[in-house]
């Protein structure tokens, strides 16, 4: 098995073990759909314990998050056994993996560390800016390459002195962060937004059903759109994906006022418990 040294990085394309290089051109050439369209499906997970198959991993479910995209577009079924051979090889080296599929069922397997500061987040919080309608995504129910308005809303966040943003429809509504679902504490409940972006980041969240109110493993949550009249609601709020696990929102800042939720709220010890339950 390949070791890394120090400073040497390692992909996986196309059944290809790449040590300290990026594909060739001829291996990736450049007059192709997903560089000029952004033509790929991709999902990115956090390994534990160095494993795929550590149930908290939930390979599989990505696994079916991918092959429902490729079945919707119609596209060309990788060689998945190369993909876990690859996706493994990584995950001995690194804690976040990432795997992009293209049209014709080729690969790409790169990896990278956890966020800085990501421990400091989850015990304090994040600010988050509200992103105008003008950021949404394309084709927001799968994860494709185009992902350049969630890209540029988070670089705008950052502009804003915050480290996330939070993607609005065109009527106000709140329906996501740019890497993440959103979820608020009201009512003696958690509420997650229900609506034309909730894509199920987090393999283990909520999908998008016509139920308005469902129970997961004994925790209640409320589905719908977030107008206004629900976050004003709200005693706490967070963010999901299966990287960061769960990051509390403190502020959340708009052009036209800042919002300020209860970072250290007792509610996030449930939800918290649930998304390891659910792993």
């Amino acid at each position: 098995m390949e070791r890394l040294s120090g400073g040497q990085s390692m992909q996986w394309y196309d059944g290809n073990l790449l040590i300290d290089r990026q594909p060739a051109v001829d291996e990736r050439p450049l007059d192709n759909a997903a560089l000029r369209f952004g033509a790929s499906v991709f999902t990115t997970m956090r390994v534990y314990e160095q494993q795929l198959d550590d149930v908290r991993s939930q390979y599989p479910a990505h696994c079916d998050r991918l092959t429902h995209s490729l079945q919707a577009f119609d596209w060309q079924q990788p060689d998945w056994p190369s993909i876990y051979r690859g996706a493994q090889q990584l995950a001995l080296h690194y804690p976040v993996i990432r795997i992009t599929l293209f049209p014709d069922g080729t690969e790409w397997i790169t990896g990278r560390a956890l966020p800085p500061q990501l421990e400091s987040q989850q015990q304090n919080g994040i600010a988050c800016w509200l992103a105008p309608a003008t950021y949404a995504r394309s084709l927001p129910t799968h994860k494709t390459g185009n992902y350049l308005a969630c890209w540029l809303a988070r670089q705008q966040a950052q502009k804003q002195g915050a480290q996330e943003a939070i993607l609005t429809n065109f009527q106000g509504d709140w329906l996501e962060t740019a890497t993440g679902n959103l979820w608020g504490w009201a009512d003696g409940q958690w509420w997650t937004p229900i609506g034309e972006s909730l894509e199920n980041k987090n393999c283990s969240e909520p999908e998008s059903q016509p139920e308005s109110q469902r129970k997961y493993n004994g925790l209640a949550v409320n589905g719908q759109l977030w107008d206004q009249s629900i976050v004003s609601r709200f005693e706490a709020i967070a963010y999901t994906n299966c990287v960061v696990e769960v990051v509390p929102i403190h502020t959340i800042l708009s052009d036209r006022t800042t919002l300020e939720y209860n970072a250290h709220h007792a509610s996030l010890k449930a939800l918290r418990q649930w998304l390891a339950s659910s792993s």
